[in-house]
This record gives structure tokens, C-alpha cells and sequence, in this order.
């Protein structure tokens, strides 16, 4: 059996591979269980989540099987420690014995970008001047870098609650070649993207409608519990919707799952999912001044697809 650490995994994986990779399963499919999740009570503290992920290739018998454990720990930041930890156990689909156990950690910074990148593809407006990025954990640099892989940006902002983090992001982002700087201020940043990128733990909207200007496309990423929340009603109102299942982010992503429990939307808001739009059955963005959202819960079909590269091109 295969050990693939974060540190193999970023030497086999590069953007391009891996969204190419995931345009292929979302147009192939899978199948691919809405995840379990369970709350891990905490008290005197933030309630922490378990969350168990599986999926197998549509003939198992010629695929494979795998299933992801995660537990989303918010207080983790106040010990320097990462909110996610998971691990990636990848089986032969005919005998399911092991084949491989993966650094789930970074397999989810990997494909949760190239998603995001991929539906950006066919969403965002084909000449972008600015990039947002609301939000400077773990993921945020992911999202930035597979971004900018699918359209050249003049710049990227960074905002984050605390600005040392979203300092530590620009830095980042400039040591490697690309034109970034603070946002001082979350409203002014919005209404000048053209593409915004979210991830986050909010439990209240961050990006307002009032605030978004015809023509950008919105990538929401964090909020991935009903009781969390990225963008206001006002937002999600004014914005063809997409997903990257219909499932998830009707029951899992508040920025969907709370308009539609309180009337604002209905689920015919939804245009399509990646698996549609993958497979050519809707077209994506329909003119310049559309604003587009697409509302990322996670999919375990993204972490088989992203597991399978990974074993196939390891040493």
C-alpha cells in the first residue's frame, strides 16, 4: 500500500493536471453519498465536526473505492493548528483491499481549489482585472493560485477579520510573482472584483449585494454547515446560481440553504452543477454583466477523482 504525504502530494500534483482531472469525473460521474456529519460537542468552546465522506467509481469492480475522515476543529487557530485534518483511504473497487492512505489535508486543499478553478472556468468573466480573496487560512492560498491559473489577474486583494493574516497572504502571494495587497476594507474590495473568492467560518454574511457590480462571478467555499453564511440574501437574489452538488449545497451550504428555507430563492435558482456543466448541458456564464455564484460544499467524487491521480502518477 501507498503512504502519500502533503509533501508527495505537492510534487504530483500541479493545477492543470488536477482540474483537468476533475472535469473528467464530474463528467463521467460517480457514485458519491451525501456525507455523513456529526457534531463533536465542546464544551465551553466552538462545537467541532466529523465528517465521513465515501465514494466509488460508477463499475467499482474496474475502479475504485474511497472514503475521507475529517474533523473541523474552529478553536485549532488558538493552538497554531489547522481547523481540518483528514486522511484519504483509497481501496481497490473488486476486492477492496487498500491501495492507498493519503494525507487528507492536503488532498482537500487540492481539489477544493481545482474545483473552485473549474467552475470558474466556465463562470468567471474571461478578462478579469482583480481577484478577491475574502479569508487567509490554509485554503486561502490554494484558491488564489488555482484562480489565477484559469485567468490572468492584474491583482489580487486579500481580506481577512485579522489583518496580520491576510498580510501573511499578500506576502505570500507577492513572493511568488503575483501583484497583491490588503484590502483595508471588505465593501470597497467587493464592489471592485471581478472575481471573488470566499472561505471562511463566518456564521454571518461578509459579501453584500449592495456592494457587487454587474459582471463578477463569486466563489463561496467556506460556510459549508446550514447555520453558516458568506454572502447576504440581497446576494444570492441577484445572482445566477450553481453548485457543485445539488444535494450539499441544498442541505449543507447555508448561503444556499437558508434563502431557500426562508422563501428567497427556490431551488429552480439553481442553473446547474459541475456535473452539468461538465458534460455540456449548460453553458455557464450568458453575458458580460451577469453576476454568477457558485456555492462549493465539497464532493467526495472530488476527492476519489483527486485520490486515483494521485496513486496513478506516484513513484
Amino acid at each position: 500500500m501507498k503512504t502519500l504525504s502533503a509533501e508527495d502530494l505537492d510534487g504530483i500534483f500541479t493545477f492543470e493536471n488536477l482540474i483537468g482531472e476533475l472535469r473528467t469525473a464530474f463528467a463521467e460521474g460517480a457514485e458519491a453519498p451525501l456525507r455523513h456529519q456529526h457534531t463533536i460537542s465542546h464544551p465551553g468552546g466552538t462545537d467541532a465536526s466529523l465528517l465521513l465522506m465515501p465514494a466509488w467509481s460508477t463499475d467499482a469492480a474496474s475502479g475504485h473505492i474511497g472514503v475521507k475522515i475529517v474533523t473541523v476543529s474552529p478553536d485549532n487557530g488558538a493552538v497554531s493548528m489547522p481547523a481540518v485534518m483528514a486522511s484519504y483511504m483509497l481501496m481497490n473497487g473488486r476486492t477492496g483491499v487498500p491501495e492507498a492512505l493519503i494525507d487528507g489535508g492536503r488532498l482537500t486543499l487540492w481539489r477544493t481549489s481545482c474545483a473552485s478553478a473549474l467552475a470558474a472556468q466556465f463562470l468567471a468573466p474571461p478578462q478579469p482585472d482583480t481577484l478577491l480573496m475574502v479569508g487567509a487560512g490554509e485554503l486561502a492560498p490554494f484558491l488564489a493560485r488555482a484562480h489565477a491559473q484559469v485567468r490572468n489577474y492584474r491583482r489580487i486583494l486579500v481580506w481577512n477579520r485579522s489583518k496580520p493574516g491576510a498580510e501573511r497572504l499578500a506576502d505570500e502571494l507577492r513572493a511568488e510573482g503575483h501583484n497583491a495587497a490588503v484590502a483595508p476594507d471588505l465593501d470597497d474590495a467587493v464592489a471592485s472584483a471581478d472575481v471573488i473568492s470566499a472561505a471562511t467560518l463566518s456564521r454571518v454574511p461578509l459579501v453584500r449585494g449592495d456592494c457587487v457590480t454587474p459582471g463578477t462571478h463569486i466563489d463561496l467555499v467556506g460556510a459549508f454547515r446550514p447555520q453558516m453564511r458568506e454572502t447576504d440574501d440581497a446576494c444570492v437574489a441577484k445572482a445566477s446560481l450553481f453548485v457543485d452538488t445539488y444535494e450539499g449545497a441544498i442541505k449543507e451550504g447555508g448561503d444556499i440553504a437558508q434563502p431557500l428555507r426562508d422563501g428567497i430563492i427556490t431551488k429552480s435558482a439553481i442553473r446547474a452543477d459541475l456535473a452539468d456543466l461538465c458534460r455540456g448541458n449548460h453553458p455557464g456564464r450568458s453575458s458580460e454583466e451577469e453576476i454568477t455564484l457558485f456555492k462549493s460544499t465539497g464532493a467526495a467524487l472530488e476527492d476519489l477523482a483527486a485520490a486515483i491521480l494521485a496513486y496513478r502518477l506516484a513513484d
